[in-house]
Protein backbone atom coordinates (compact mmCIF):
# COMPACT_ATOMS: atom_id res chain seq x y z
CA UNK A 1 0.00 0.00 0.00
CA UNK A 2 2.83 2.42 0.86
CA UNK A 3 4.57 2.08 -2.55
CA UNK A 4 1.27 2.91 -4.26
CA UNK A 5 0.89 6.03 -2.11
CA UNK A 6 4.45 7.10 -2.92
CA UNK A 7 3.86 6.69 -6.67
CA UNK A 8 0.58 8.62 -6.45
CA UNK A 9 2.28 11.34 -4.42
CA UNK A 10 5.09 11.70 -6.96
CA UNK A 11 2.58 11.88 -9.81
CA UNK A 12 0.15 14.25 -8.11
CA UNK A 13 2.68 16.61 -6.48
CA UNK A 14 3.49 18.56 -9.66
CA UNK A 15 -0.22 18.94 -10.41
CA UNK A 16 -0.82 20.22 -6.88
CA UNK A 17 2.17 22.60 -7.13
CA UNK A 18 0.93 24.07 -10.41
CA UNK A 19 -2.59 24.43 -9.02
CA UNK A 20 -1.33 26.29 -5.92
CA UNK A 21 0.98 28.54 -7.95
CA UNK A 22 -1.89 29.46 -10.31
CA UNK A 23 -4.19 30.17 -7.35
CA UNK A 24 -1.60 32.36 -5.63
CA UNK A 25 -0.85 34.08 -8.93
CA UNK A 26 -4.57 34.78 -9.38
CA UNK A 27 -4.73 36.42 -5.96
CA UNK A 28 -1.50 38.46 -5.88
CA UNK A 29 -0.52 38.58 -9.57
CA UNK A 30 2.06 36.83 -11.74
CA UNK A 31 5.17 38.92 -10.97
CA UNK A 32 4.65 38.96 -7.21
CA UNK A 33 4.19 35.16 -7.34
CA UNK A 34 7.49 34.76 -9.21
CA UNK A 35 9.15 37.11 -6.72
CA UNK A 36 7.74 35.14 -3.81
CA UNK A 37 9.04 31.86 -5.30
CA UNK A 38 12.50 33.42 -5.79
CA UNK A 39 12.49 34.78 -2.23
CA UNK A 40 11.55 31.34 -0.90
CA UNK A 41 14.39 29.80 -2.92
CA UNK A 42 16.96 32.23 -1.49
CA UNK A 43 15.60 31.85 2.04
CA UNK A 44 15.63 28.07 1.63
CA UNK A 45 19.23 28.05 0.40
CA UNK A 46 20.34 30.19 3.35
CA UNK A 47 18.42 28.03 5.81
CA UNK A 48 19.79 24.80 4.32
CA UNK A 49 23.34 26.11 4.63
CA UNK A 50 22.85 27.21 8.24
CA UNK A 51 20.94 24.18 9.52
CA UNK A 52 22.88 21.75 7.36
CA UNK A 53 26.16 22.92 8.89
CA UNK A 54 24.71 22.58 12.35
CA UNK A 55 23.18 19.12 11.78
CA UNK A 56 26.20 17.66 9.99
CA UNK A 57 28.56 19.21 12.55
CA UNK A 58 26.66 17.47 15.34
CA UNK A 59 26.69 14.24 13.34
CA UNK A 60 30.45 14.56 12.77
CA UNK A 61 31.07 15.15 16.48
CA UNK A 62 29.08 12.08 17.48
CA UNK A 63 30.87 9.92 14.91
CA UNK A 64 34.25 11.15 16.18
CA UNK A 65 33.25 10.39 19.76
CA UNK A 66 32.36 6.84 18.73
CA UNK A 67 28.77 7.02 19.97
CA UNK A 68 26.34 7.51 17.12
CA UNK A 69 23.07 8.98 18.35
CA UNK A 70 19.87 8.40 16.44
CA UNK A 71 18.83 12.01 16.88
CA UNK A 72 21.87 13.41 15.08
CA UNK A 73 21.59 10.91 12.26
CA UNK A 74 17.87 11.64 11.94
CA UNK A 75 18.43 15.39 11.95
CA UNK A 76 21.05 15.14 9.21
CA UNK A 77 18.71 13.03 7.07
CA UNK A 78 15.77 15.36 7.65
CA UNK A 79 17.81 18.46 6.80
CA UNK A 80 19.01 16.78 3.62
CA UNK A 81 15.46 15.77 2.63
CA UNK A 82 14.12 19.21 3.54
CA UNK A 83 16.86 20.84 1.50
CA UNK A 84 15.89 18.80 -1.53
CA UNK A 85 12.26 19.83 -1.10
CA UNK A 86 13.24 23.50 -0.76
CA UNK A 87 15.14 23.31 -4.03
CA UNK A 88 12.03 22.29 -5.97
CA UNK A 89 10.01 25.30 -7.13
CA UNK A 90 6.60 25.53 -5.53
CA UNK A 91 4.79 26.43 -2.38
CA UNK A 92 3.76 22.94 -1.20
CA UNK A 93 7.28 21.50 -1.35
CA UNK A 94 8.63 24.64 0.34
CA UNK A 95 6.24 24.23 3.26
CA UNK A 96 7.16 20.55 3.60
CA UNK A 97 10.85 21.39 3.30
CA UNK A 98 10.60 24.06 5.99
CA UNK A 99 8.94 21.56 8.32
CA UNK A 100 11.95 19.29 7.91
CA UNK A 101 14.63 21.97 8.10
CA UNK A 102 13.49 24.39 10.83
CA UNK A 103 15.01 23.50 14.22
CA UNK A 104 11.74 23.84 16.14
CA UNK A 105 9.65 21.65 13.80
CA UNK A 106 12.29 19.03 13.02
CA UNK A 107 12.01 17.20 16.40
CA UNK A 108 8.25 16.84 15.92
CA UNK A 109 8.73 15.38 12.45
CA UNK A 110 11.55 13.11 13.69
CA UNK A 111 9.40 11.71 16.51
CA UNK A 112 6.43 11.23 14.18
CA UNK A 113 8.56 9.38 11.63
CA UNK A 114 10.13 7.23 14.37
CA UNK A 115 6.69 6.28 15.69
CA UNK A 116 5.52 5.48 12.14
CA UNK A 117 8.60 3.32 11.52
CA UNK A 118 8.11 1.49 14.84
CA UNK A 119 4.49 0.71 13.94
CA UNK A 120 5.56 -0.58 10.53
CA UNK A 121 8.25 -2.77 12.11
CA UNK A 122 5.80 -4.24 14.62
CA UNK A 123 3.33 -4.97 11.83
CA UNK A 124 6.05 -6.65 9.76
CA UNK A 125 7.14 -8.74 12.74
CA UNK A 126 3.55 -9.77 13.37
CA UNK A 127 3.11 -10.80 9.73
CA UNK A 128 6.39 -12.73 9.81
CA UNK A 129 5.39 -14.49 13.05
CA UNK A 130 2.07 -15.51 11.48
CA UNK A 131 3.81 -17.01 8.46
CA UNK A 132 6.82 -18.48 10.29
CA UNK A 133 5.77 -19.27 13.87
CA UNK A 134 8.70 -19.00 16.26
CA UNK A 135 9.96 -22.18 17.79
CA UNK A 136 13.09 -24.21 18.24
CA UNK A 137 14.65 -25.38 15.01
CA UNK A 138 12.34 -23.50 12.65
CA UNK A 139 13.18 -20.97 10.00
CA UNK A 140 11.68 -19.45 6.88
CA UNK A 141 12.94 -22.33 4.71
CA UNK A 142 12.00 -25.24 6.96
CA UNK A 143 13.66 -26.83 9.96
CA UNK A 144 17.03 -25.40 10.87
CA UNK A 145 19.74 -28.01 10.50
CA UNK A 146 22.72 -26.01 11.71
CA UNK A 147 23.92 -24.74 8.38
CA UNK A 148 26.81 -25.78 6.17
CA UNK A 149 29.41 -25.53 8.95
CA UNK A 150 27.64 -28.06 11.13
CA UNK A 151 29.75 -31.07 12.07
CA UNK A 152 27.81 -34.27 12.57
CA UNK A 153 28.89 -36.57 15.33
CA UNK A 154 29.13 -40.16 14.11
CA UNK A 155 27.43 -42.89 16.14
CA UNK A 156 29.59 -44.78 18.60
CA UNK A 157 32.61 -43.71 20.61
CA UNK A 158 34.42 -40.55 19.57
CA UNK A 159 38.20 -40.63 19.52
CA UNK A 160 39.74 -37.20 19.70
CA UNK A 161 42.73 -36.64 17.49
CA UNK A 162 44.63 -34.28 15.28
CA UNK A 163 44.99 -34.32 11.50
CA UNK A 164 48.46 -33.58 10.24
CA UNK A 165 48.82 -32.46 6.65
CA UNK A 166 52.19 -33.19 5.05
CA UNK A 167 53.71 -30.50 2.90
CA UNK A 168 53.56 -31.02 -0.84
CA UNK A 169 57.40 -31.18 -1.03
CA UNK A 170 57.71 -34.08 1.43
CA UNK A 171 54.83 -35.99 -0.17
CA UNK A 172 56.39 -35.74 -3.67
CA UNK A 173 59.83 -36.95 -2.48
CA UNK A 174 58.50 -40.15 -0.94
Amino acid sequence: MLPLLIVLGVLLLPVLEIFVIVQVGGVIGAWPTVGLLLAEAFLGAWLIRREGRRAFGALHDTVRSGVLQDRDLGDAALVMAGGMLLLFPGFVTDVLGLLLVLPFTRPLVRRSLAAFAARRMRAAEDRAAAVFPPGPGTGPFGPFDGGPDRVETPPGPVVRGEVIHEDDDTASRA
